[in-house]
């Protein structure tokens, strides 16, 4: 079982940076795929950035979003720049055993998600 916790939302003007935190349980966090999602009002959720076998973005972020990976802290961390009001979301923490997956589908564990807004 793998809890994860995230940390970091908040409120942030248009072109402003926001880092967010994603604190995993376990001892198998080294095997693990991390993964970002957000999912905006009245929106499905979608895949945003994931590390695992390699470093994956989505087209609307990459440039602007960096995703990392502490092992010896169990952390992943999403590094947002040059926000967008259309980055609003809760965003959330994902992880599966193995290699990179874009659907959330594929990942069984969540965290509760941060709410992430950006001002115009």
């Amino acid at each position: 079982q793998v809890q994860l916790v995230e940390s970091g939302g908040g409120l942030v003007q248009a072109g402003g940076s926001l880092r967010l935190s994603c604190a995993a349980s376990g001892r198998t966090f080294t095997t693990y795929a991390m993964g970002w999602f957000r999912q905006a009002p009245g929106k499905e959720r979608e895949f945003v950035a994931a590390t695992g076998g390699g470093i994956y973005y989505a087209d609307s972020v990459k440039g602007r979003f960096i995703i990392s990976r502490e092992n010896a802290k169990n952390t992943v961390y999403l590094q947002m720049n040059s926000l967008k009001p259309e980055d609003t979301a809760v965003y959330y923490c994902a992880a599966k055993p193995g290699p990179f997956a874009g659907s959330s589908a594929n990942y069984p564990y969540w965290g509760q998600g941060t709410q992430v807004t950006v001002s115009s």
